[in-house]
């Protein structure tokens, strides 16, 4: 059984091989060979960024911003002492805090932006690894005083501040004065720079002392939020049911959850992989296509062979498992040669990146379309698997109908008018 299946498999590797009068043959097996390869290390890549680029968005995503969030439609939360004390009660809540968000304009000598304000604890902010960890200028501590501001790095950049610098606060609240309504303005120290990752942030918030954004947003005694992060941001459900009872009794509150928030990023990541997948699937069958063509020419072109194997004795299941190898070769060592190289690219991809960029002069992967100022990849083994199984199937099926046909073939037929 052995000494019979070596043999089939020396016939198979001999028919692939090129000779003058079957040069076209070959030239088409090559091309299925190079597009099952590229079409496998294209979809290993594509979906090893797509995953890198959800998982880096999300964990920024909630670095800074909560799992649960309660707002009230009045915008402004009272009590807002008790109710986080009823909600840090809550098992499965890992911490929580009051915050006082608004829009504003940042005012510097050199420019005005927009930008996102929240006034927070100090010992808050520290909760937030993403902000407390990615400090690259002045001091986090120095929020405790009430004067003071820590910005995106993107902030600064457009701004051209630095620590100690001033920063004017612009609010859409007013004050009145004997000329008029006039906005409420007041200026700032820059204490710290942080840098979260993600430009949307980083260009737009800034963090100041709690109790001067009260003061200065106007929420006397009060917060426009109460953020809530859980040991498990996968599992809220039972968070929800509790937090809806302390809720029912509160001033007419409302939460919401950061899937909800942020659907639009969740929902298009989704939309993108999943059409990116069938697209670059369409490059594999057509290499499976170009299989199944070389494979019919090959049985075509090798019917006198054929029909000497069979008149020698070797059955009809020999002669198909010869094609099989034919063509399921081609598939198989494709599909390894096409895995290795998209896994090593994957696992490189940001190096190459900026390889490419210091030879072209160009950004590759602009932070202020991406959101993201690095391009990020992770290599999830369900997709390799799926990817790698589909096309060694792909491949195999291709091959069927030729090896059939091969073994069908009628020697008697053949050898006729030879």
């Amino acid at each position: 059984m052995f000494d019979k299946l070596v043999l089939e498999f020396l016939i198979a590797f001999r028919y692939l091989k090129s000779k003058r009068k079957e040069g076209f043959i070959s030239v088409i097996a090559i091309f299925s060979f190079i597009g099952i390869m590229i079409g496998v290390a294209t979809l290993i890549i594509v979906m090893s960024v797509m995953n890198g680029f959800r998982y880096e968005l999300i964990n920024r995503i909630l670095g800074i911003n909560a799992h649960l969030t309660v707002y009230s439609h009045n915008h402004q939360i009272a009590d807002y002492e008790k109710i986080l004390a009823q909600i840090k009660e809550i098992p499965g809540v890992k911490f929580a805090n009051a915050l006082i968000e608004s829009q504003a304009m940042l005012s510097s000598p050199d420019k005005n932006i927009g930008g996102l304000i929240r006034g927070i604890k100090i010992d808050d902010l520290k909760n937030k690894t993403l902000i407390a960890k990615n400090i690259t200028a002045g001091d986090l501590g120095k929020l405790s005083k009430r004067d003071v501001v820590v910005v995106g790095s993107a902030v600064a950049q457009n701004l051209n501040l630095r620590i100690g610098d001033p920063l004017k606060i612009i609010s859409a609240e007013t004050n009145q004065s004997i000329i008029g309504t006039i906005p409420r303005i007041k200026t700032y120290e820059v204490a710290g720079v942080f840098d979260s990752g993600m430009y949307e942030y980083d260009s737009t918030m800034v963090f100041m002392n709690f109790e001067m954004a009260q003061i200065h947003f106007r929420f006397p005694n009060s917060v426009s939020a109460i953020e809530i992060f859980a040991k498990d941001a996968t599992k809220l459900d039972e968070i929800k049911e509790q937090l809806f009872q302390i809720l029912a009794h509160g001033q007419n509150l409302y939460m919401t959850d950061w899937q909800q928030a942020n659907s639009g990023f969740i929902d298009a990541l989704k939309v993108e992989s999943t059409v990116m997948f069938l697209i670059l699937t369409l490059i594999i069958l057509v290499a499976a296509f170009n299989i199944i063509s070389s494979m019919i020419m090959l049985v075509n072109d090798k019917n006198k062979n054929i029909a000497l194997l069979r008149t020698l004795g070797m059955s009809k299941s020999s002669v198909m498992r010869i094609f099989l190898i034919c063509g399921s070769s081609i598939g198989v060592i494709g599909t390894l040669l096409g895995l290795t190289i998209g896994v090593l690219f994957s696992a490189n991809i940001d190096a190459i990146k900026r390889w490419l960029e210091s030879i072209t002069d160009t950004s590759l992967f602009n932070p202020t379309i991406y959101f993201l100022s690095t391009l990020p990849s992770k290599i999830f083994v369900s997709d390799v698997i799926l990817i790698t199984g589909m096309t060694l199937i792909l491949s195999f099926l291709a091959t069927l109908y030729p090896a059939y046909k091969a073994s069908k073939s009628n020697p008697a037929e053949i050898l006729r008018y030879e």
